[in-house]
């Protein structure tokens, strides 16, 4: 064991460097610098990782809570710097707690014009409010996170109780897998992954982003799965999905004991929260998410930046399509569904692999899933997804962002991947003696 100074020291690093890069720019100023410093921040979590291994386990797990906090409520500081959907959170939640649906109206609707408040729609500027003219994406049980963030507080607080609440969910994320760990044998240190990753820091206690909340619901459900709770831990999971989609991925990990009953009550939760803006709005349930996908480039290809680097765009679509049945298919027959965090970290690897979103709140649920299992070489893939979104973002040209940053991470996962088997077939051909 070390003396846990070095692992005070890390965190305050990243603290640190976590704080220069949110106070030296913001989204409508490109600074490389705040690129340097958030590299830097990854660079000091590894370090911090390394150093937290040799603390003893009781010490080490409140030096891990405790700069979790910190920096979290750091991140609360500054406004969103490289997001601005909570903006959109925030609107959606007061349309919704004045009775009105958001599915129906996009925030310009004329039908909508007493709700605006300044800090939403500045006099004289453009709304804080991205795609004004759609209405919302996101599903219901998210819309039911922001009327309740709404709910709390006043409005004069602005987004602030965002930040907060979102910060609060990624603390809580790190206590979640504390426990998840010590359930299934793994060392309860690798939360430190979780509760000081940059990723996670910018992107719930700054960008306030909701996939946080699906990242922790989704491993509170599989825990519940993998100890054969299925009825809780299906209730727990459609409550994940109907919050952000994605969640869904982790599906085939599970879905081997007692399938039917599982999918049946996830469904009829995920259903349970859509039921009632169908009977509201009926076809508009679908929001923005069509012209979304449109817009990021999966209808016609060009958004699969590694299969587009050697296929025509016009094939990658279907390309990908076989990819995702194919892994869910090895998943499904592969998985062991009372610990089936592995192979669910795997699902959604590939998935942001293939599908290659430039952004990196999508990575919050690899993340978690990644720490849980115990593979934290899946990171590489989340600052794979950090990297063309930070990178643009900064004004860093490095040509196709997306293809180095994925590609590099996939590499990683792959040689380790290759590495591990090769070991097993060498302990396996010269069994030890005695």
């Amino acid at each position: 064991m070390t003396h846990p100074h070095r692992a005070w020291a890390a965190g305050g690093a990243i603290i640190a460097l976590l704080a220069a890069a949110l106070a030296v720019g913001d989204r409508d100023h490109r600074e490389l610098a705040v690129f340097a410093l958030i590299s830097a921040a990854w660079l000091a979590l590894f370090v911090a990782y390394q150093q937290i291994r040799l603390v003893a386990e009781p010490l080490a797990l409140r030096i891990i809570v405790t700069v979790g906090v910190a920096l979290q409520g750091a991140a609360t500081l500054w406004l969103p710097r490289t997001s601005d959907d909570a903006y959109r959170y925030a609107w959606d939640g007061r349309v919704g707690n004045h009775g009105i649906d958001p599915y129906a109206y996009p925030p310009n609707a004329p039908e909508l014009a007493h709700l605006r408040v300044p800090w939403l729609f500045p006099p004289g500027h453009a709304p804080l409010i991205n795609r004004p003219d759609v209405p919302t994406i996101y599903p219901p049980y998210a819309q039911l996170w922001f009327r309740f963030v709404d709910a709390i507080t006043p409005d004069t607080w602005g987004i602030r109780p965002y930040q907060v609440a979102a910060g609060a969910v990624a603390v809580a994320g790190t206590l979640v897998l504390i426990r998840v760990l010590r359930r299934f044998g793994r060392d309860p240190r690798l939360a430190i992954l979780w509760a000081w990753c940059p990723l996670v820091v910018l992107e719930s206690g700054n960008n306030a982003h909701v996939d946080g909340l699906a990242a922790v619901l989704t491993v509170g459900a599989l825990a519940l799965l993998a100890l054969r709770r299925t009825a809780w831990g299906a209730v727990v999971l459609g409550l994940a999905i109907g919050v952000k989609l994605t969640p869904a991925l982790v599906g085939p990990s599970v879905v081997r004991h007692r399938p039917v009953r599982l999918l049946l009550i996830t469904a009829g939760v995920v259903v349970a929260g859509y039921l009632p803006h169908v009977l509201s709005v009926g076809s508009s349930i679908a929001g923005y998410l069509p012209g979304y996908l449109s817009e990021e480039g999966y209808d016609d290809g060009t958004r699969f930046a590694l299969l587009a680097r050697v296929l025509p765009s016009s094939w990658t679509p279907m390309v990908a399509a076989l990819i995702l049945v194919s892994f869910t298919v090895f998943t499904v027959l592969r998985s062991n569904p009372f610990d089936p965090f592995e192979r669910a970290a795997a699902m959604v690897g590939v998935a942001l692999l293939v599908a290659t979103p430039t952004y990196p709140w999508y990575a919050l649920l690899l993340v978690i899933l990644c720490v849980a299992a115990g593979r934290p070489v899946w990171l590489a893939v989340a600052f794979g997804a950090a990297l063309p979104y930070l990178g643009g973002w900064s004004g860093l040209g490095l040509g196709s962002l997306e293809q180095l940053g994925y590609g590099v991470g996939g590499a990683i996962v792959g040689f380790v991947a290759l590495r591990d088997r090769h070991r097993l077939v060498v302990v396996a051909s010269n069994p030890p003696n005695g």
